[in-house]
């Protein structure tokens, strides 16, 4: 599909996206066989190393899914874990017990498609893999089972939560090391970020997984999360178009500019979290200052998506600048797709700005009253 993608012409992306991404029916049976199981797994017990507990929720993370292979997520949420540090010490012993309670679960229940339960990577595993597939369909799809402490039980996602609940994360209540690790933890937040967006941006960005993709059976592994490439996009769109309209191949470009601009790269969103808090905004100032790229995850400050290996983004940044060279970047005249402008890096507000003004103003005022009152 590879070569069908960069000789289609710029107009005819749309048509591509329409044709080819997402596989909307599979992914439908995809969300039916994910909520049964999150039906069948809510409120069992699991052992844990110390106590028993029992799953409070599945979330559903988000559904990749192409034509003839998908790929999907599924967080289990399990109450009696007290803080991060249980999740992160228990994690081995949650995996294999969550993988013995799917196993009842497949004898239980048929779904109609074929249910394989992926051995562990290693005894510490961190995620447990699972595929379902299809064969009279040629469809397969794979996902991943994780355990969670439920670190969002009493927050509203529709608002933005108390920055206290931020300054906890980042002082001392984070175990030491483990920033940026706990990313199962905010699922729910992540997941909305992405699915508020309007219809053709979540289209766009369709189309930018599936050139990663490409470029991941290309170039094979490493290469920066598909993440990042999702915020990217997002990023694309907020800062160089806003409109439920636009032109495909030219937010295309875009991704892909920026992508070969990831030296330059420093972007984070506050819609979660921001500056107003004192403790919050000194660790955003110091996240902010490492070397870039510098991607913040939009629901977890400790979490740079960008990660630490540059030459990830060198071998995807070559593959994306020979892209930009192909005809879906150019109209049928022949003439180039012009990308948005687009800055590489979001300013950030001059420390304690936000007590500097307060007291600009505090000071202001108060000479204005008083040296009111002395020349009366």
């Amino acid at each position: 599909m590879e070569q069908d993608l960069r000789s289609i012409p710029a107009s005819k992306l749309d048509k591509f996206i329409e044709n080819h991404l997402p596989d909307t029916s599979f992914c439908a049976d995809l969300r039916e066989v994910i909520d049964a199981l999150c039906a069948l797994l809510k409120d069992r017990f699991f052992r844990g190393p110390v106590r028993r507990m029992r799953a409070s929720k599945g979330v559903k993370g988000k559904c990749t899914a192409l034509k003839g292979r998908s790929d999907a997520d599924l967080v289990v949420f399990l109450n009696n874990l007290t803080y991060f540090e249980d999740q992160l010490n228990q994690q081995g012993v949650l995996i294999k017990e969550i993988k013995k309670q799917l196993y009842e679960v497949q004898h239980e229940r048929r779904f109609g498609v074929k249910f394989e339960v992926q051995s562990l990577r290693s005894p510490n595993s961190r995620a447990l893999s699972f595929k379902l597939s299809a064969p009279d369909l040629l469809k397969e799809v794979k996902f991943d089972v994780l355990p969670a402490y439920d670190l969002l039980d009493h927050l509203n996602i529709l608002k933005k939560p108390n920055q206290q609940f931020y300054a906890n994360l980042i002082s001392g209540r984070t175990p030491l090391g483990k920033e940026g690790k706990l990313l199962t933890c905010f699922m729910g937040l992540r997941k909305y970020f992405l699915n508020c967006r309007p219809t053709k941006l979540k289209r766009l960005i369709h189309l930018v997984t599936h050139w990663y993709q490409l470029c991941k059976e290309k170039l094979g592994d490493p290469l920066p999360p598909q993440y990042v490439l999702e915020l990217l996009t997002v990023y694309a769109w907020e800062y160089g178009s806003r409109v439920t309209k636009f032109n495909t191949a030219q937010g295309f470009r875009t991704v892909l500019e920026l992508v070969t601009k990831y030296k330059q790269l420093r972007i984070y969103w506050t819609v979660y979290y921001d500056f107003r808090h004192q403790e919050v905004s000194e660790y955003l100032h110091q996240q902010l200052k490492k070397d870039r790229p510098v991607i913040l995850d939009p629901a977890d400050p400790t979490r740079n998506i960008a990660g630490l290996n540059p030459k990830d983004w060198r071998r995807l940044a070559g593959e994306a600048a020979a892209w930009l060279q192909y005809p879906c970047f150019k109209y049928r005249d022949g003439s180039p797709v012009c990308s948005w402008e687009v800055p590489t890096e979001v300013a950030v507000p001059t420390k304690y700005l936000f007590c500097r003004i307060f007291w600009l103003l505090f000071w202001s005022l108060f000479h204005f009253i008083f040296g009111k009152t002395s020349s009366g």
